[in-house]
C-alpha cells in the first residue's frame, strides 16, 4: 500500500505520534480482507483475529471494562477521547471503511451510556459488549422519519402487568442490528420533547425481529431493519432514570451525535485520500494539468483535516461548536465524494470496471453524506452559526487576503 501523497502531520506528542504510525500500519491488514467483506458481509467472522478489527472495542469500551490482551500495544487506549478516535478512524477508513463498521463493539451507543448509565447500567451493557465477539447497535432512525428524533413513533409504554415498559415499533438502516447482541433504542413515552426515552435492549428477549437490508456500499455495516413486538423493558434499562426529564433520552441522541459526527467527517477522509494515493499508484508519472488537481484534492484533504482536528480537541474540552462540527462533516463527505470522481476520470472511462479497489472505494464513499445527517441539514447548522457569529474561531477572523477558510466555503 504504498504511500505516494505528502501528507500533513499534526504533531501532538510522541504519544500521538506512536498512535498515528500503529493505525497506519494496522490499516494495511485491512485492504484484502475488505474485498472478501463487499462480496460477502459476514466473512467478517474470518478475520476477527487482526488487530485492526480489535480497535473499536477497544477504544470505545470503558477502561474498566476493557480486556487487555497481546492484540494491541499499551499505549492503544480503551475510553479513547474524541480526537484519539478520529484518529484510529481516519487511517482505519483509508484501509478499508467496511472492515471498521463491521468490527465487533459498542459502536455509537458508548457514548449513550457514558452521559446517560448509571453504574449498574454500564455494568450491564459494558459487560455483554466486552465478551470477545459481540455487536451492539444504536436505533434512532426510523422508517419514513429518518433521524429526527423529535418525531419518533416507536412507543414505550406502561407494562399492563404494572411493572416495567413494553417496546413496539420499528428502526431502519441500523447497523449490524441483525448481528447484534444488545443495542440502545430510542422511543417515545411521552408527548414532546422530553417524552423521548433510550432503552438498552438484548435482542434474545422476545418480541425483536430484525432482518438485513441490501446495499451496495459499506455492505459490512450490515445495514438492517429492526421491529419491536411488545419486548418487555424492565424499568433498570431505561437509561438516565435517575436523571430530570429534560437530561436524559433526548440528550443522549444528541450528545451521541455530536461526538460521532467528527468520526464520519474522518472515514471519509480516509477513502478521500486511499482514493487520491490509488491515482498516484496507478499513474506514477500523472504530470500537468491532471498532477495539479490530485495534488489540489490532497492540499484541500489537509486542510480539512486540520479542522477536524480542531473540532475534535474542542470537544474533548467540553466546549464543542456544533456549527463547526456541521461544517466538517458536510465538507469532508463532500471532498471525498470529489476525489473518487476524480480517480475515475483520471483512470478512464472503464475505470470503475478495470479497477475493484477503485470501484469498492466509489460506492463506499456516498455513504457518509447520509450517515450523521445529510450535507442540506449541516448547511442550516452551518448558516446558522454564521448568523449568530459563532462558527469562528479568533484565529480564524485574521482573514488575509484571498485566504479561504477550509469548512465554509
Amino acid at each position: 500500500m504504498p504511500e505516494t501523497a505528502p501528507y500533513a502531520l499534526d504533531t501532538r506528542g510522541e504519544r500521538m505520534e506512536a498512535l498515528e504510525q500503529y493505525f497506519r500500519e494496522a490499516a494495511r491488514e485491512l485492504r484484502e480482507p475488505g474485498a472478501e467483506l463487499d462480496a460477502d458481509p459476514d466473512a467478517i467472522h474470518r478475520f476477527l483475529h487482526l488487530p485492526a478489527v480489535r480497535l473499536q472495542q477497544h477504544m470505545l469500551t470503558p477502561a474498566r471494562f476493557a480486556r487487555h490482551d497481546d492484540l494491541l500495544p499499551s499505549f492503544v487506549p480503551a475510553e479513547a477521547s474524541c480526537a484519539e478516535w478520529i484518529l484510529a478512524a481516519e487511517w482505519l477508513a483509508y484501509g478499508d471503511p467496511g472492515m471498521t463498521l463491521a468490527s465487533p463493539g459498542p459502536a455509537l451507543s458508548t457514548v449513550v451510556l457514558r452521559a446517560l448509565a448509571d453504574e449498574a447500567q454500564q455494568d450491564w451493557f459494558f459487560g455483554r459488549t466486552s465478551d470477545w465477539p459481540t455487536w451492539a447497535f444504536f436505533a434512532l432512525t426510523e422508517p419514513e422519519k429518518g433521524s429526527a428524533a423529535t418525531e419518533l413513533t416507536a412507543r414505550l409504554d406502561a407494562d399492563p402487568s404494572g411493572d416495567g415498559w413494553v417496546l413496539s415499533g420499528e428502526k431502519m438502516y441500523i447497523g449490524n442490528g441483525a448481528h447484534a447482541r444488545v443495542g440502545v433504542v430510542f422511543c417515545r413515552r411521552a408527548s414532546g420533547p422530553w417524552g423521548i426515552e433510550a432503552v438498552m435492549v438484548d435482542t434474545g428477549d422476545p418480541g425483536f425481529h430484525a432482518e438485513t437490508l441490501p446495499i451496495i456500499g459499506l455492505r459490512g455495516a450490515r445495514i438492517s431493519r429492526l421491529r419491536f413486538d411488545g419486548m418487555r423493558i424492565p424499568p433498570e434499562r431505561v437509561l438516565g432514570r435517575h436523571r430530570p426529564r429534560s437530561r436524559r433520552g433526548l440528550q443522549g441522541a444528541l450528545q451521541a451525535m455530536l461526538w460521532f459526527r467528527p468520526s464520519v467527517a474522518a472515514f471519509a477522509l480516509g477513502v478521500g485520500r486511499a482514493a487520491c494515493d490509488y491515482v498516484l499508484e496507478q499513474r506514477p508519472a500523472l504530470a500537468g494539468a491532471d498532477r495539479a488537481e490530485v495534488d489540489g484534492t490532497i492540499d484541500r484533504l489537509n486542510r480539512l483535516r486540520r479542522l477536524l482536528r480542531d473540532v475534535a480537541a474542542e470537544i474533548d474540552a467540553g466546549s464543542p461548536n456544533t456549527f463547526r462540527v456541521s461544517g466538517v462533516k458536510m465538507r469532508a463527505a463532500r471532498l471525498a465524494e470529489d476525489a473518487t470522481l476524480l480517480a475515475a476520470r483520471l483512470l478512464g472511462p472503464a475505470s470503475l470496471v478495470e479497477h475493484p479497489r477503485l470501484d469498492k472505494l466509489y460506492r463506499d464513499v456516498r455513504a457518509f453524506e447520509f450517515m450523521e445527517g445529510t450535507g442540506n441539514i449541516h448547511r442550516r447548522g452551518v448558516f446558522q452559526g454564521l448568523l449568530r457569529d459563532d462558527y469562528f474561531t479568533s484565529r480564524d477572523r485574521d482573514v488575509r487576503s484571498g485566504r479561504v477558510v477550509e469548512g465554509v466555503v
